[in-house]
């Protein structure tokens, strides 16, 4: 039957399911409510937005209220305008159903994914803002965690899409949860008989001497450990407390620290050592040790000069042994019981 041309738009039935009518102005009614819920959570998210890039502490919460106002209008949006179509929305609950078996079979990822944003955002164990690095070696700041994805930056401009999957069930590294530091290790080597306290003197000067080193305080501090003997050297580590912000530009760090340590050890003097062969005599046309040394006149007969002994040096890793935790009480210490 062809529609009457006096009859009104809004009462031109384009669909008819089951019990439900769908006309030409339900329809039209609903497509406007359904857009200007999109631009008003736009908007919203907008001004959250620029609200949480003003804020430092509350930026974290400020982004899940941004996210969650965002879904939130547009799915409120959405059953409104089904509603004002005239779509009966409790017979949608077949149709959710499908939807759940649909997501079951073939759409496992996505949920997936999208339930892992929903927890990445109410734990905060991942928050924007933060330096990340991944199991497979990616580092970066954390940008933005959408529904599927989460974006991060690296420290070349180079964006990660990671799934959100990813963050949840892998091990990841958060190099400045809860905005606080981390201490680094610079390792560096000496030749062998150097004076371990004019080393650590030098290094711990040059240290301090980068902008971005922590001023040391009775728990964190910049100490030098020697951890082991090379082949050629003495192996060294600057053990260093950097600040927030250079946390999260930890290839810089390594080279700015190791070019500070390199000048400080020239500057002071102080061997840095090549690949090298000791050869020990011990016999010589029929002498031995000291005699077959004497006979090559690398010494005078008669033995080594003796050395002046050398001065007792502070050892900065004995020393960190003795700190306490700042986050967790000291252990009682218990005493030999008492006999009443």
């Amino acid at each position: 039957m062809a529609p009457n041309p006096l009859m009104r738009p809004d009462a031109i039935e384009l669909v008819k399911l089951g019990k439900t009518t769908i006309t030409l102005g339900g329809l039209g009614a609903g497509l406007v409510i359904f857009v200007a819920s999109i631009y008003l959570s736009r908007l919203v998210a907008s001004g959250l937005k620029r609200l949480r890039e003003r804020s430092v502490g509350s930026a974290p919460s400020l982004y899940i209220v941004e996210r969650l106002s965002n879904y939130g209008l547009r799915i409120i949006g959405l059953l409104v305008g089904l509603s004002v179509m005239g779509v009966n929305l409790t017979s949608l609950a077949v149709f959710a159903g499908a939807l759940g078996v649909g997501a079951g079979l073939g759409l496992q990822g996505l949920v997936k994914d999208f339930a892992s944003g929903l927890s990445l955002m109410f734990e905060r164990l991942v928050a924007v803002g933060d330096f990340v690095e991944l199991q497979n070696g990616a580092r970066g700041v954390v940008h933005e965690i959408g529904p599927r994805s989460t974006r991060l930056r690296t420290n070349d401009s180079t964006d990660v899409i990671v799934p959100n999957s990813v963050l949840v069930n892998e091990q990841v590294i958060n190099w400045t949860l809860h905005h606080t530091s981390r201490r680094i290790r610079v390792p560096f080597v000496t030749a062998f008989g150097v004076d371990k306290e004019k080393v650590r003197e030098a290094v711990l000067k040059a240290a301090h001497s980068v902008s971005f080193t922590a001023k040391d305080d009775a728990t964190r501090k910049a100490q030098v450990w020697l951890v082991g003997y090379g082949e050629s050297a003495l192996k060294f580590e600057l053990v260093v407390w950097p600040t927030v912000d250079a946390v999260r530009r930890p290839a810089a760090i390594f080279a700015a620290y190791t070019w500070a340590i390199d000048d400080a050890l020239r500057a002071a003097g102080i061997e840095i050592p090549y690949p090298q062969r000791d050869v020990r005599l011990r016999g010589l046309f029929g002498e031995e040790g000291d005699d077959a040394r004497a006979a090559l006149r690398l010494e005078p007969r008669g033995g080594r000069k003796a050395k002046a002994k050398a001065a007792p040096s502070q050892n900065d890793a004995a020393e960190d042994l003795k700190r306490e935790d700042p986050e967790e009480p000291p252990m009682p210490v218990q005493g030999p019981s008492q006999k009443g």
